[in-house]
């Protein structure tokens, strides 16, 4: 990994004391409910139109325009190599800053906004819904369900994304 990627990899300080409370942004991907940290998110928008990058890594679904800036689109199904689903009026696109880059994530849907105490994560088991522990900071137990933290600092090296940095200045 590079030193780079290491800068959000401990996005979640699970060592603090049990008082200290996690505001998180959840989301779905089938039937598994996912969450990260609302701090790197910087908005959710509704699905547009995707535009292909040749030669991207599996899972770039693409470019999008948003507002004049060119964002990279990652399949997180894809990415955790989940079947693919028709996309429906509750896909999201969730943008995230991760290495000083915009970059958006598609999810099945986007669930809520919560705000729950270290005390209730747990440390993530080897394989949490099939996706592997290198990409889940931890596991938290709500009243009914359970939350997979991920890892963003893990989904991939930066030099899987398409480089967009020349579109973004070009106006």
């Amino acid at each position: 990994m590079t030193q780079a990627s290491t800068q959000n990899v401990d996005q979640f300080d699970l060592q603090q004391d049990n008082n200290t409370i996690l505001q998180l942004v959840s989301f779905r991907l089938g039937e598994e409910e996912f969450a990260v940290d609302i701090l790197i998110v910087s908005e959710i928008i509704r699905l547009v139109q995707i535009t292909p990058v040749p030669h991207a890594p599996h899972f770039i679904e693409g470019v999008i325009n948003l507002r004049g800036r060119v964002l990279p689109v990652v399949g997180l199904r894809k990415r955790f190599h989940m079947p693919e689903v028709e996309r429906t009026d509750q896909t999201r696109i969730i943008v995230m800053m991760w290495e000083n880059q915009l970059v958006g994530f598609l999810v099945d849907s986007v669930s809520e906004v919560l705000r729950i105490p270290t005390s209730t994560v747990e440390k993530a088991p080897p394989v949490v819904a099939g996706v592997g522990a290198e990409y889940i900071e931890g596991v938290g137990k709500l009243e009914d369900r359970l939350l997979i933290l991920l890892n963003m600092g893990y989904l991939f090296a930066s030099s899987e994304l398409p480089d967009t940095n020349n579109a973004n200045q070009v106006q």
